[in-house]
């Protein structure tokens, strides 16, 4: 019996010694409150974060809008000069440059002037002679058609 009771005195001061007093039990208390806490604020500070994101995604997709309105309306606005297209938008103008390249009427000039000179040598005897006739005959009616092309896609003003 001696034996039994001497080995549960041990093991209760073995248990005993094992436990964790009050100070480390507080001091756990603390850290675990202190660990909450900031988890709360990084938790807040993400929602903030996140709604600061959506207000400035917000802000840019009105911006966009704002924009491509006042383009439609400058559009609307625009008017064409001879060699610029004038855009007025509230009080600001802006000059652009006419798409560069050949016009449909310098086009159809050099086609019509090629056409005409190979038609004018199939025609008549004198090949230097036909030439001429059908080059000149097809250049101005190459111009003709392709002026009046120039008109329909809005590169020259349509005659008043």
């Amino acid at each position: 019996m001696k034996k039994i009771m001497a080995v549960v005195a041990i093991g209760a001061t073995v248990l005993a010694s094992c436990g964790k007093s009050e100070k480390q039990i507080a001091l756990e208390k603390q850290q675990a409150i202190a660990a909450y806490q900031d988890s709360i604020k990084l938790d807040s500070f993400k929602r903030a974060a996140a709604e600061e994101q959506q207000r400035k995604v917000e802000e840019q997709h009105q911006a966009e809008l704002a924009a491509a309105r006042r383009s439609a309306a400058a559009s609307a606005r625009s008017y064409r000069s001879s060699n610029t297209v004038t855009t007025s938008s509230a009080g600001v103008t802006s000059t652009q440059a006419q798409k560069k390249g050949w016009s449909d009427a310098a086009k159809g000039t050099v086609i019509g002037a090629g056409v005409g000179a190979l038609g004018g040598v199939l025609i008549d005897k004198n090949n230097a002679r036909g030439a001429i006739i059908g080059g000149l005959a097809g250049a101005g009616a190459g111009y003709a058609i392709g002026r009046a092309e120039d008109r329909k896609s809005g590169r020259v003003q349509p005659k008043q």
